[in-house]
């Protein structure tokens, strides 16, 4: 990858990782039409520079991300309650991370075949933009009074599992799984965006060291090394995009829902399956 297929893909992934369109998809779309060579650095690209994008809701959250539950636990409170309680935050995260690390290591043989295949991107991006046409009227804006429970993060990690299908979008998955659980759109945005840091920080850890191990198995570890202006350029990149992306879009999805998104899901993967179909290709050189 050059320095501007870099800024290129970058680019895509910090705005589209907050916004139900999925990034994933759209990386694997951008990287195919500028002919990048799919191979052991571009897989583990696309998913480190994806928690340089999840860096900016840390930043524009750090007062929110960075807090313990002060206020006092109830009467009768056994000591691991009291515990649970102070750390309530974090407990809710960890209980929504734990399905994506179980079903992910279970599936990573068969997610690593589905993230290469842009027909898998374009179908999900069109059945997914037709559900969003009508999901706003299935969820309704949610409750106010709704709290964010144990269960209710639980279920929100099982959504995310969707996810793991190129061309879902996990923004879209853990919102519309927010939403399911009666949280209005804004606050199953946010956690949506709280549940992306451990999510991506595991999905970055477990692609370096799968690096790591080719990279020893071939005795060359100069791959990394050669690599890492790449990736901090990208990382960069995002994480700048990102930025400007989160506000303009919580704010967007409040007022509005998630149809525009749906018609631009199914514009795009409909025009991506007509183009396959017709004849031509758009794959990844491997």
């Amino acid at each position: 990858m050059d320095i501007l297929q870099t800024i290129i893909i970058a680019v895509v992934e910090g705005l589209t990782e907050f916004l139900p369109v999925s990034s994933t998809g759209h990386m694997i779309i951008a990287q195919a039409l500028l002919g990048i060579e799919s191979d052991a650095f571009v897989k583990a690209f696309d998913v480190i520079i994806q928690f340089g994008a999840i860096l900016a809701v840390v930043v524009l959250y750090w007062q929110r991300f960075f807090r313990l539950d002060t206020s006092p636990a109830p009467e009768g409170s056994t000591p691991v309650q009291q515990l649970l309680h102070k750390w309530n935050f974090y407990h809710k995260l960890l209980v929504a991370f734990i399905p994506a690390v179980v079903i992910g290591g279970l599936c990573n043989k068969y997610i690593d075949v589905l993230l290469g295949n842009v027909m898998v991107v374009a179908v999900m991006l069109v059945v997914g933009g037709v559900f969003m046409l009508f999901c706003d009227g299935l969820f309704g804006q949610g409750s106010a009074s709704a709290r964010l429970t144990t269960r209710r993060a639980f279920a929100i990690g099982l959504f995310q599992c969707l996810a793991m299908i190129p061309g879902v979008s996990r923004s879209m998955a853990t919102i519309v799984g927010g939403m399911a659980q009666k949280l209005t759109r804004k606050d199953a945005a946010e956690f949506s965006f709280f549940l992306a840091v451990p999510t991506m920080f595991a999905a970055t850890c477990l692609e370096l060291l799968k690096l790591f191990l080719q990279m020893h198995e071939n005795g060359d570890y100069s791959i990394l090394a050669s690599h890492a202006g790449t990736l901090l350029l990208g990382c960069g990149v995002a994480f700048l995009v990102a930025l400007l992306a989160i506000k303009g879009f919580i704010a967007y999805l409040t007022k509005y829902g998630f149809r525009a998104f749906g018609v631009y899901r199914i514009i795009v993967g409909g025009a991506i399956i007509a183009w396959l179909l017709s004849g031509h290709t758009l794959t990844m050189i491997d």
